[in-house]
């Protein structure tokens, strides 16, 4: 029996940006550090050497300024990937984003599209701090013209970047720096995932939680955990915040009764608050208990340590609330994660290999 081919989340990545330039001559890949050795996680390493300046090359710290040239580029018939290696510093480039990107084709009639992937890196680690490690993907969300994906898995890391790079719409691809180095199973050949659609990861009975970006990992681990003590999670994997896949998640609930949402962003005006209203306006009368989220609180995100250990939420804060939901004894969350306490909550698992 063939062993399964296992990739890091970073080596899919990789793989989809050569595997899409070896097939379209009109891919480039533009950003700050993109030839750099370390090659943004180890995502753009390789590339320039096998493709050349031409179509791999770094930018000026001008983020702005670059993104309309990505723009004036794809609608010439380039394809750009921009890169930014903090999602802090794609808000330099809101207004061509906003005002120019996103707008084109509705402005001009759809006679013509702007296709762009704009990748930007988000999440905590080692103290980055309020301007360094924000997870803002409903921003994005809120701009009709845009699309936005998360992918949290190496399969999709690979399928859905495949996609956005053919896609004719602007598309903000947040990847989160703790899945970097997780491993999966991921095919050889281009594949595409498709835009749009949620993915169920586990089955299940009891409740429903829906997470994003690396929350993905964490409510499956619990969900895992649970399943031990006779709970069964579904666990649903977002990965597409636009266009959204409603039908996955109320059928899911439709089942359940139950829904918990898990966001790597505030919950202040977020994407968990929008999916909870769309929940509760279809299927509030089938509903058991009411609809939970998890996320950041409205502060901005801290550099020491020992307030970031209150400010991220873990996998005790999800099995908390699930079983608080469920109405089952609290205790078993304790009993679940002890080791919690002891792990360095603000550096990644031990593979991690940076850049930073």
């Amino acid at each position: 029996m063939q062993k399964p081919r296992l990739l890091t989340y970073a080596a899919a990545i990789n793989e989809a940006i050569d595997q899409s330039m070896d097939a379209d001559p009109a891919v480039i890949v533009i950003g700050e550090g993109v030839p750099d050795p370390k090659g943004i996680f180890g995502t753009t390493s390789g590339l320039m050497k096998k493709y050349g300046p031409k179509r791999v090359f770094d930018m000026p710290v001008s983020e702005n300024g670059m993104t309309g040239v990505c723009i004036g580029a794809s609608l010439r018939g380039i394809r750009p990937i921009l890169v930014h290696q903090r999602v802090d510093f794609s808000l330099l480039s809101f207004d061509q984003l906003i005002n120019n990107g996103a707008k084109w084709y509705f402005m001009f009639g759809s006679q013509q599209s702007v296709p762009l992937l704009v990748r930007v890196i988000i999440g905590r680690g080692w103290g980055q701090g309020p301007a360094h490690a924000q997870s803002l993907q409903a921003l994005f969300a809120h701009i009709p013209g845009l699309r936005v994906i998360m992918p949290a898995t190496p399969r999709d890391a690979k399928g859905l970047t495949a996609s956005a790079i053919r896609d004719n719409n602007p598309v903000i691809s947040l990847e989160h720096r703790w899945v970097h180095q997780i491993k999966g199973q991921v095919p050889e050949k281009l594949y595409y995932e498709p835009l749009g659609k949620a993915k169920v990861l586990q089955r299940g009975t009891d409740l429903t939680v829906a997470a994003t970006s690396y929350e993905v990992i964490e409510a499956l681990a619990v969900a895992q955990a649970l399943k031990s003590k006779g709970i069964n999670i579904e666990v649903i994997d977002i990965r597409s915040l636009k266009p959204f896949d409603e039908s996955t998640i109320l059928n899911s609930v439709a089942k359940t009764k139950r829904l918990l949402l898990v966001d790597t962003g505030w919950l202040s005006y977020g994407i968990t608050g929008e999916i909870i209203t769309r929940i509760v306006e279809k299927l509030f009368k089938q509903l058991k208990c009411a609809p939970r989220r998890i996320g950041l609180p409205d502060i901005p995100v801290p550099s020491s340590s020992a307030l970031t250990k209150d400010f991220y939420p873990n996998t005790r804060t999800i099995t908390r609330a699930i079983l608080e939901m469920l109405g089952e004894n609290i205790a078993i969350a304790a009993q679940m994660f002890q080791d919690l306490d002891n792990e360095a909550h603000d550096v990644p698992h031990a593979e991690f290999t940076g850049p930073f």
